[in-house]
Formats: C-alpha cells, sequence, structure tokens
C-alpha cells in the first residue's frame, strides 16, 4: 500500500482543495479572508522541489518579524537570498509594498487643513512610512492652511546642498501657495533633529521671505512619533 510521507503543505498548491487554493479563496470569499502569507504566495506564485508558494511566503514573513512594516524596508537582495526567491519575485513584492505605500499617501487629500504638527506628521507618515533613508517633502498650502500640493523634494539625506530651495519655491509659486511646510524622516526613530536640518530650516525660512512664502513648520517624522520644529521653538 502507497503510503505518501510529504506534509500536505509540500504538495503543489494545484493539487489542493479549491476551498484551500489562495487565488481560488480570494476569488469565491475576497480578499479580505486570506492571511498574510496567502496574499504574498498569490503574489509569489510557484514555490520549489521542497516547499510551496505559501510555505515561501511565511519565510519571508518570520524574516520580516511577521510585519508588514518591516516587511515594506526589506531590500530585494534580501528576498532574493531566501531559496526560490529570484530577482523577478523580489520585485513583484517591492512594487506591491510601494503600491501599498501610494495608496495610504492617497488619502492626503487637497484641502486638508493642517492645523498641528501632529496633524501634519498624521498625514505624511505613510509616504514617509517604511524608508530605510531618509526622504524629505513640501507641503504647500494656502492662507487657511489647507493642503494645495505636495511633493518630495529630496532622497538619501538632508542637507542644504540636496535641497533645493528654487525648487520648492518654483513649485510654491506654480501652485499659488502662501504657506510651506517641511517634512522628512528618520529612520533611526531618533527625533533629535541633525545640525543640518536645522540650517535646513532656516535657509528655507530666509528664502521664503523674499517670496513672502511663509515656513510654518518643519516636522520630522519617526517609527513612533514626530518632533515639530515650530513647537519646540527652533523654527
Amino acid at each position: 500500500m502507497f503510503v505518501n510521507v510529504y506534509p500536505t503543505s509540500h504538495l503543489p498548491i494545484s493539487s489542493w482543495a479549491e476551498d484551500d487554493k489562495p487565488r481560488e479563496k480570494l476569488i469565491n470569499i475576497g480578499a479580505s479572508s486570506l492571511s498574510d502569507a496567502e496574499l504574498l504566495a498569490i503574489l509569489i506564485q510557484t514555490g520549489h522541489k521542497q516547499k510551496t508558494a505559501l510555505d515561501l511566503a511565511k519565510e519571508i514573513l518570520q524574516l520580516a518579524h511577521n510585519n508588514l512594516s518591516e516587511l515594506g524596508k526589506i531590500s530585494a537582495s534580501q528576498l532574493s537570498s531566501l531559496r526560490g526567491i529570484g530577482e523577478a519575485k523580489a520585485i513583484t513584492i517591492l512594487a506591491a509594498m510601494e503600491l501599498a505605500r501610494r495608496r495610504q499617501a492617497g488619502y492626503i487629500h487637497k484641502k486638508t487643513v493642517i492645523s498641528s504638527g501632529a496633524a501634519a506628521a498624521l498625514f505624511l507618515k505613510p509616504i514617509l512610512a517604511d524608508y530605510p533613508y531618509e526622504i524629505f517633502y513640501v507641503l504647500f498650502l494656502n492662507h487657511a492652511n489647507k493642503v494645495l500640493a505636495h511633493k518630495r523634494v529630496s532622497n538619501g539625506g538632508i542637507s542644504s546642498t540636496v535641497v533645493d530651495g528654487r525648487l520648492i519655491f518654483k513649485e510654491a509659486i506654480i501652485n499659488n501657495a502662501t504657506k510651506i511646510l517641511l517634512c522628512h524622516n528618520h529612520p533611526s526613530g531618533n527625533l533629535k533633529p541633525s545640525q543640518s536640518d536645522i540650517l535646513v530650516t532656516r535657509r528655507m525660512k530666509e528664502m521664503g521671505q523674499i517670496f513672502d512664502i511663509l515656513l510654518i513648520d518643519h516636522i520630522i517624522v519617526g517609527e513612533t512619533g514626530y518632533l515639530s520644529l515650530a513647537e519646540e521653538g527652533m523654527l
């Protein structure tokens, strides 16, 4: 008599019962009913001889400490280091994470009123989250602090040479903004402003006076909080 000595989970997904297949579950009962691993398995599509796509998905989640926020910080090379996850699958996962990030960023609606540093941090955190390096954003506001537009200005560090004030104020003029708000992330979680942060803030404030455009704040966003230079009396 033949006995199957292999765990059911290691059988090809194509041989599973219809109700257990991630794609079929999504179609029949909706994406919200799937686990994180099942959703990730759909992106991965295939496994290898020893592991199914679902097994690989669970392995990836373990690499991210079963935290989707941490998954968003994992690089293509880290993903590709796992057996069965080549460059193509790694890129697919990164693309999905970026789409999720941009979807969150889409909640920053025009005409949203930025009434405080906390409000600015709340709206910008979805944009700034997960990046392992610093990115710098600017909100362009009208006289009533309503958001007219927002724009990424630089990546990978904040300094007076990286942040081009001319481009910032050109964008402000194009959007008829009378105020701007600077914002960047500190991936380390340390919210203390660096000397470069302070110098850039002062420089943008001085340039704003030339164009009659008011710098109302510079927000630093971390994993669990924010710091407002205006609220700290450092503007």
